[in-house]
């Protein structure tokens, strides 16, 4: 059996891979995983052109959705990117907070960090920063975000729960967070589901979606609203690296979906009284 520690192991070295290739190959996979299709497909990502703020020297095309767009980011906020990759989210939220605010990316791969730091480097971006960690224990001190985001990151975490209790911790009473993120309803055939290919593509480090919104209820959160959701398709080529053509079909004709879903949810104002 696979332990946490290993399967971190397994999303770090992929992600310093996926760290040096350009957006194009990256989506013509699972998140960048590798598992290539014949064809260039979108599986995940969402179109980030037209958004205030975006650089394409930080698109790697591994997200899947766009959190930054529904996170209600004001200027003179904080924001705290859950990793964050090239900067891609960090600096369209560096737009929307202004040179006032301030944007915080954690990633816990160094390569990640390293062409983060550069594509801020180039453009002079002096109130945005990459903190190298593991956002289980955020490398930041308690109730000093206004904002979080984060996009298609938490499914690659075995310890969702300790993200959100951090995300919670780390949020100002008043904060809220914005999450886009991949989730199931029904049961992945169990090959994919032990695929490290595909854990790293976002898709069988996935949780139950209502398994998922009850964790963020369960931490004290308020408000929870799903402000977009997709269905993602994964293309039969690049199932066929895991299995058989009759059980792709099987699959097909399952009630399993898999989904991207961008969460809102706040941090109570004030604590409740008992």
């Amino acid at each position: 059996m696979t332990t946490d520690q290993e399967l971190k192991d397994i999303v770090r070295q992929k992600y310093s891979e996926i760290a040096l290739q350009d957006k194009e190959t990256n989506q013509s996979s699972c998140c960048g995983s590798g598992c290539c299709s014949t064809d260039v497909y979108n599986i995940m990502s969402d179109d980030y052109t037209n958004l205030e703020g975006y650089n394409p020297d930080a698109d790697l095309g591994l997200g899947c959705g766009l959190p930054t767009q529904f996170a209600k980011i004001k200027q003179g906020d904080v924001v705290i990117d859950l990793g964050s990759g090239a900067g891609n989210d960090a600096f369209i939220a560096r737009h929307e907070t202004g040179d006032t605010g301030k944007v915080i990316g954690i990633d816990f791969t160094p390569a990640m960090i390293e062409r983060a730091r550069q594509n801020a480097e180039v453009r002079g971006f002096n109130n945005v920063e990459f903190r190298q960690g593991d956002i289980e224990k955020m490398p930041v001190t308690s109730n000093v975000a206004d904002v979080i985001v984060s996009n298609c990151v938490l499914n690659l975490v075995p310890n969702k729960d300790g993200v959100i209790k951090e995300i919670y911790r780390v949020l100002k009473p008043g904060g809220h967070f914005s999450i886009s993120d991949i989730v199931l309803e029904g049961t992945l055939p169990a090959n994919i589901q032990q695929a490290a290919e595909m854990y790293a593509g976002c898709v069988s480090g996935a949780i139950q979606k209502q398994a998922y919104l009850e964790l963020i209820e369960q931490n004290g959160f308020e408000n929870i609203t799903i402000q977009k959701e997709k269905v993602i398709h994964i293309p039969d080529d690049i199932l066929l690296n895991y299995m058989f053509e009759p059980a792709i079909k099987q699959f097909r004709n399952s009630n399993t979906g898999i989904y991207s879903i961008t969460v809102y949810a706040e941090k109570p104002a004030a604590a409740k009284s008992c």
